[in-house]
């Protein structure tokens, strides 16, 4: 017992959740419902920046962009340049009206836009949905870390990380989140740096790495005893350093660029971040930082995915290493390699940021439903007279509600691809809420119904396209389908508010507001 609690793992990851448990119990003061949801409006561009860069880089970043690289070579580090384009535009565009708009949810956007309830309630919908797409990979990421390296069962990694989360969201509120995520992002940064320094001290320079992989050809040496099969992998290298093997066609590569590219600005829990800085500006800059903060991380990863194949390839990793990149699938690289390049110390530090990754990203969507739950549907449609406590304590009872049901989600998904997984949950933030955000800040002439329409057409038609995709035709089957279901989207609200016609009286105003000069925000 003792020697296990002295493992470097062990230590890192006790140390991390030390610091959490601190961090929560300093903030844990929410008096009112602006305490909670969004952290007082008290946070500047550093530590939102960086706390959006935690959201933002999720285990998808950390473990699945990697994972994906190293399964399939050029086609996976294609995710990193699509998920990179989209903070770009959430910048450009969004960041600083919304934040000039000001509210505690996303749905408040639609509520206020149209003094509509049922834009709000259709709100609601959507973002429970794209969370909960969004948090089963990261359940999924965590449960595999506590399985692969202590030994646990994944029903209780799933069940452990819940519990955390109810703990973490729950007593922090959004003042803890803040901070914690600002402080998990530098842990996995300072994590990927460690584990690049000693690749590149080894000898692993990419241009080398690329020219090794490409000539092999064959078997990979020592990989039969832990395969099912019980024979040696095989691997072809030209496939891997190629284009089109994953996304065959043109078309399939154009709609998984759109899907990724628009899906940052759909997404609930990152849309929150600006709601907590104290001016536009501010969340201007925050956006920067995080775009800064992303484009380092998507470099890391990509490199850290082929160094994971060269590894591989090798064949010279310890058997424990070979046996985890065998068995554990491509969520596992970064840590497996890790243990390959620094041994226990790096693995524990890796796993650290792991677990910062996870944590980080489902604080954000905890925090993003319970408003949803709590402010947008309990305090408007069940109990108007709902006082700030009472707010806060329906926030806290939410957490635990969609623990349990994003724990059940995350039990759903225990063989399934971290990346690919948030890459579908991109897709269906792009054919939703990223349309209503375009549209609902840049033209007036949207309505109610349009608003409306885009929101449910555009969550139908992804799902089916994801889940029956079986069901269409060969040329209508894709592994993201953005092409199809953001387009839906968009028409969606355009057509029915042409024909609906009912722009709200005060469109004027509330175009004002947040296109007004900081100055006049103030």
């Amino acid at each position: 017992m003792l020697q296990t609690l002295l493992e470097p793992k062990m230590i890192l990851t006790i140390l991390l959740m030390g610091t959490i448990v601190y961090i929560t119990y300093l903030t844990k003061k929410s008096s009112t419902a602006s305490d909670y949801f969004v952290g007082g409006r008290s946070f500047g561009w550093f530590t939102n920046g960086s706390a959006i860069g935690g959201d933002y880089l999720s285990a998808a970043t950390f473990l699945g962009i990697a994972g994906l690289t190293f399964q399939l070579g050029y086609d996976g580090a294609y995710y990193a340049f699509c998920f990179s384009i989209g903070l770009t535009l959430l910048a450009i565009f969004v960041a600083g009206p919304l934040r000039r708009f000001g509210a505690y949810t996303v749905a408040d956007f639609l509520a206020y836009r149209f003094h509509s309830k049922r834009a709000r309630l259709a709100a609601v919908a959507v973002v429970l949905a794209i969370s909960g797409f969004y948090a089963a990979p990261q359940l999924l990421g965590a449960a595999q870390i506590l399985s692969m390296f202590f030994g646990t069962t994944y029903e209780f990694g799933i069940i452990f990380t819940c519990t955390v989360m109810v703990f973490y969201v729950g007593i922090g509120g959004m003042k803890g989140t803040t901070i914690n995520q600002a402080l998990e992002l530098w842990i996995r940064l300072g994590a990927f740096v460690l584990m690049a320094a000693a690749a590149v001290y080894g000898g692993l320079h990419y241009d080398r790495i690329l020219a090794a992989i490409n000539e092999f050809h064959g078997s990979i040496a020592g990989t039969a005893q832990f395969a099912k099969d019980g024979k040696d992998v095989a691997f072809d290298g030209a496939s891997w350093t190629g284009t089109g093997h994953y996304f065959p066609t043109f078309w399939q590569t154009i709609s998984m660029t759109i899907g990724l590219s628009l899906g940052t600005i759909g997404l609930p829990h990152i849309l929150l971040r600006f709601y907590t800085n104290p001016s536009a500006k501010a969340a201007r800059k925050s956006a920067l930082m995080a775009i800064g903060i992303a484009s380092v991380f998507f470099f890391f990863a990509v490199y850290l995915g082929a160094v994971g194949r060269a590894v591989f390839l090798s064949g010279s990793a310890s058997p424990e290493v070979m046996k985890d990149l065998v068995a554990g699938g491509n969520n596992m690289v970064i840590p497996s390699t890790a243990q390959a390049l620094g041994g226990e110390w790096l693995l524990g530090l890796v796993i650290a940021g792991a677990f910062a990754a996870i944590f980080s990203n489902l604080s954000g969507l905890f925090i993003a439903s319970s408003g949803a739950l709590a402010h947008d549907l309990y305090a408007t449609f069940m109990r108007k007279n709902i006082t700030e406590r009472e707010r806060v304590i329906a926030g806290k009872v939410a957490i635990v509600i969609l623990a349990f049901l994003y724990g059940a989600l995350g039990l759903m998904v225990k063989t399934a691809s971290i990346g690919h997984l948030v890459a579908l949950a991109f897709t269906v933030a792009a054919s939703t809420f990223t349309p209503i955000f375009i549209l609902g800040i840049w033209w007036r002439g949207m309505t109610e119904k349009g608003a409306i329409a885009g929101l449910v057409i555009g969550l139908a038609v992804s799902m089916f396209m994801i889940f029956c995709s079986s069901m269409l035709p060969a040329f209508l089957q894709f592994k993201v389908p953005g092409l199809i279901t953001v387009p839906v989207g968009f028409l969606s609200v355009y057509i029915v508010s042409k024909l609906d016609r009912k722009v709200p009286a005060d469109v004027n105003d509330f175009m004002r507001k947040v296109h007004s000069k900081e100055s006049e925000a103030a």
